[in-house]
């Protein structure tokens, strides 16, 4: 298995749609809108086997203080392979001179996994949002 990765948007609707959904993200409900979202997106980071969207990271910054990290998706066939770590190592790439680089880990069982890529666990903060999925 040969992995690529590119910051080019080459990637159709429906691919994002299979990508999110096999990851159960709500997102994937909304192809037309989770597109259009990722074109403006700053950083779009791809992980592809062929032609085959295998992982996602999507990311925007406001050019020094704080960088976002929102997605981040590894398809199910291809976890455990360092697809995910790679993303995430692109990201911190693009963003190190960033004083703060913020992600929300949408569930607990992915808190380790940040961790072991530099990613502190706040105790004293709390994610917030508001969501019309």
């Amino acid at each position: 298995m040969e992995i690529t990765y590119t910051c080019k948007r080459q990637f159709s609707q429906k691919q994002l749609e299979e990508l999110f959904l096999a990851v159960h993200w709500d997102s994937g409900k909304y192809p037309t809108r989770l597109y259009k979202a990722l074109q403006n997106y700053e950083t779009v980071i791809t992980a592809w086997e062929g032609q085959n969207l295998a992982g996602l990271l999507g990311a925007i910054g406001d050019g020094g203080m704080t960088a976002y990290i929102h997605y981040v998706l590894v398809h199910p066939v291809y976890q455990g392979k360092g697809i995910g770590k790679k993303l995430v190592g692109l990201a911190k790439e693009r963003y190190k001179d960033n004083l703060c680089v913020v992600l929300i880990a949408e569930h607990s069982g992915l808190i380790d996994f940040y961790e072991k890529e530099d990613f502190v666990h706040s105790q004293d903060s709390a994610a917030m949002y508001i969501k019309k999925m």
